[in-house]
């Protein structure tokens, strides 16, 4: 039986870099992985998973640039139980300052019988294979029976046993298309602590597939679970992951459900590291998101108004200063320079130099001519955009005009610019945006179908930022692309064109993934 019950420090467990990635839509970059761990780091997880290197070259490259950067969590990667992978797997986190090597290989019947095409020993064997070079490699290895809800309770205690005996120092129980009910899924864990021998730490990786992510980690916790898997925002395949705000604000905020259990996390950096998430997925944040969502502390009842009022515990729970939900601030303007730009990032938690620094001030001030201040949301925004738009990006936007109304038909005109030089077109559409998409459409011969389109304000009042997302879809890639401006119709463009850069990137380097996509 695991000793492990005894630690009382939850282990935070971030994911969003690979499961959370694996949303439909989310295509991220090295680079704009890397500013989501380092931001993931200032949160103070314990654990990034910062991919899949045998995916793609493209995911390799992110996890070895998060192992050599980024400093504080433990760095993990993922790796199905072939030697090749593992291999691969160790390469990537090798700068790391510490490795963790996350194998895993599905253990219920449907898996085996319709995608690996192995019997139980076979599965055992791969187990012990698997995670026995993952251990020659670091002490610090863990290990999922991918679908572990589904799988057959004997099988899986003799998987587990035989990955401990391989050398897992953390058994990871991931109910991996979310199946779990809050009260059967935390019996499993006691029976896992109950039936494997060893010292190891239980972990939960939970899916939302019935909405009860977020109560099944905490129903694993209370059964001696000391690890949690989880996404901010809730990302993740299909109905996506436990959210992490959720989760450790729960254990924080319900110290008599879990006693003398504490996490690392800097609550106060949620807010922030939602909104970049956010900004960075093309996932917009709904309003009602727990914690974290625009709604979480505001009251609309003259009833709740007045307790409020009065004081802000008679409705509120959870303090917003504690999560960083005030820190909208005004902080610059239009006469504000370089220095008070880049000092003010700095407090932000946010340090960018040289050319990204450069497009983000020009664009900061061009947004200021139009509006009197730019809060710290926006100033986030703003920066986040123009990390979002990275060097080899085809065509930039460099004028829009458009017209419409309700009489006659809305028309656009753009000109890009590109390597080639500047390219312009004109175009008709239903509106001004649909005319503003299709004559970038034209202008770049990108030829996409528009599957989501976002829109939302960062902040009040009649000259706030609006925050615009779109999805694209071609030739069965799918991304998003994401605008910000004063002007709406604008910001919409804007989207669209780092939608459509996005997409040729992806379509450039497309490469076959690994057959699985892991716990």
């Amino acid at each position: 039986m695991t000793a492990s019950i005894e630690e009382q420090k939850l282990i935070i467990f971030d994911t969003t870099l690979r499961d959370g990635e694996q949303s439909p839509g989310i295509s991220l970059d090295a680079k704009e992985k890397l500013e989501i761990a380092e931001q993931l780091a200032r949160l103070n997880v314990d654990y990034i998973e910062a991919g899949f290197p045998v995916a793609s070259e493209g995911d390799f490259e992110a996890v070895r640039q998060i192992s050599e950067q980024v400093h504080g969590p433990v760095i993990t990667a993922l790796s199905r139980t072939h030697l090749s992978d593992v291999d691969r797997c160790w390469e990537a986190l090798k700068p790391a300052e510490r490795a963790r090597i996350h194998v895993f290989i599905s253990t219920s019947p449907s898996h085996m019988e319709n995608m690996l095409k192995m019997n139980e020993a076979q599965v055992l064997a791969e187990t012990r294979s698997g995670v026995a070079r993952a251990r020659g490699y670091t002490d610090d290895v863990e290990f999922s029976p991918q679908d572990a809800t589904r799988t057959p309770l004997d099988f899986m205690i003799e998987v587990l046993q035989a990955a401990v005996d391989a050398g897992a120092t953390t058994l990871n129980i991931p109910d991996t298309v979310g199946y779990g009910i809050p009260w059967d899924f935390g019996a499993l864990i006691t029976y896992v602590r109950k039936n494997v021998n060893g010292v190891y730490i239980i972990s939960t990786h939970c899916h939302n597939d019935l909405g009860l992510a977020t109560a099944n980690s905490l129903a694993g916790v209370q059964a001696g679970a000391r690890q949690v898997e989880v996404c901010v925002n809730g990302l993740g395949e299909r109905a996506g992951n436990a959210a992490l705000e959720e989760v450790v604000m729960a254990v924080k905020i319900r110290p008599d459900q879990f006693p003398g259990i504490t996490t690392g996390i800097r609550t106060e950096e949620l807010a922030r590291t939602s909104r970049l998430v956010s900004r960075l997925t093309g996932y917009p944040i709904q309003y009602n998101k727990a914690v974290v969502g625009r709604n979480a502390f505001a009251h609309e009842s003259g009833i709740h108004q007045h307790g409020v009022l009065a004081d802000r515990s008679t409705y509120e729970i959870i303090d917003a200063e504690t999560v960083g939900q005030r820190s909208s601030q005004i902080v610059l303007g239009k006469h504000s320079g370089r220095h008070a730009f880049s000092e003010s990032l700095a407090k932000m938690g946010i340090t960018i130099q040289g050319d990204a620094l450069n497009s983000a001030f020009k664009r900061f001030k061009e947004l200021a001519d139009r509006k009197l201040d730019i809060t710290e949301a926006e100033l986030e925004a703003i920066v986040a955009e123009e990390l979002g738009t990275v060097s080899t990006d085809a065509y930039t936007l460099e004028e829009l005009s458009v017209t419409g109304g309700t009489v006659g038909t809305p028309q656009a005109r753009v000109v890009l610019s590109s390597a080639s030089g500047r390219v312009e077109a004109s175009a008709e559409g239903n509106g001004m945006i649909d005319a503003a998409g299709q004559a970038i459409q034209k202008a770049t011969s990108v030829q996409a179908n528009l599957i989501g389109f976002a829109v939302s304000s960062i902040t009040g009042g009649v000259d706030a930022l609006g925050d615009v997302v779109i999805q694209l879809e071609s030739d069965g890639i799918k991304v998003s692309g994401k605008g910000i401006s004063t002007d709406v119709v604008e910001a919409s463009a804007r989207a669209y064109l780092n939608a459509i850069n996005r997409l040729q990137r992806a379509l450039s380097r497309r490469e076959v993934a690994a057959h699985d996509v892991g716990p």
